[in-house]
């Protein structure tokens, strides 16, 4: 009897190494044939699950977007997490803005994506729908912060979550490039939040 291919599991684990790739030596180093290497599965085994490169592509970034949201929820979720709303804001911008040494990896990946997603609009598409979600948590955030009284009560909770995604971005880039240290880059983001309190 033929083996069973789990072919959303091959998928996953092309993806992954789509990912390696990309933080190992940039955009530029993805090809089938190295994919295929790095997954340790023949290019046939890739051709099958994804027709073309930008297909990979796309699902790799879907699935590093599926997993940077979840990272930023689980932050909230923590049961052991405290319900004041400036530890779970800081906590969630953290997880966000990928400054932490353990991050590095991600934070390449999600750099090299945000670049290419410049001049490919199947890729823009995801991270406009990624950001759209981010912006709603934060905003259910904030909101959760003005119910506690902890944040002003004139804060505006869209305004304040677009200029936090926008920080978070460019914090993660600036620690890539090393203008921050993942350090100075919390105590921005702490500063932020703090000037935010009542």
């Amino acid at each position: 009897m033929p083996k069973q291919v789990d072919y959303e599991e091959r998928r996953r684990r092309i993806a992954e190494a789509v990912c390696l790739l990309i933080a190992r030596s940039g955009m530029e180093s993805v090809s089938l044939r190295d994919v295929a290497a790095e997954a340790r599965v023949s290019m046939g085994a890739v051709q099958r699950c994804f027709r073309t490169k930008d297909e990979m592509l796309l699902f790799a970034l879907e699935d590093i977007s599926q997993r940077v949201g979840e990272r930023a929820r689980a932050r909230i979720e923590m049961s052991d997490a405290p319900r004041s709303a400036a530890t779970l804001l800081d906590r969630t911008l953290a997880a966000l803005a990928l400054v932490d040494a353990e991050d590095r990896e991600q934070a390449q990946v999600w750099g090299a994506f945000v670049a290419h997603a410049a001049v490919s609009g199947q890729l823009a598409a995801v991270l406009r729908e990624t950001y759209a979600k981010l912006h709603e948590l934060l905003v259910w955030l904030l909101g959760y912060g003005k119910d506690t009284g902890e944040l002003s009560p004139a804060l505006d909770p869209s305004a304040e979550a677009r200029a936090l995604l926008a920080l978070t971005e460019g914090l993660t880039a600036q620690v890539l490039v090393g203008h921050q240290t993942p350090e100075s880059a919390r105590e921005v983001l702490g500063r932020y939040v703090r000037g935010l309190m009542t």
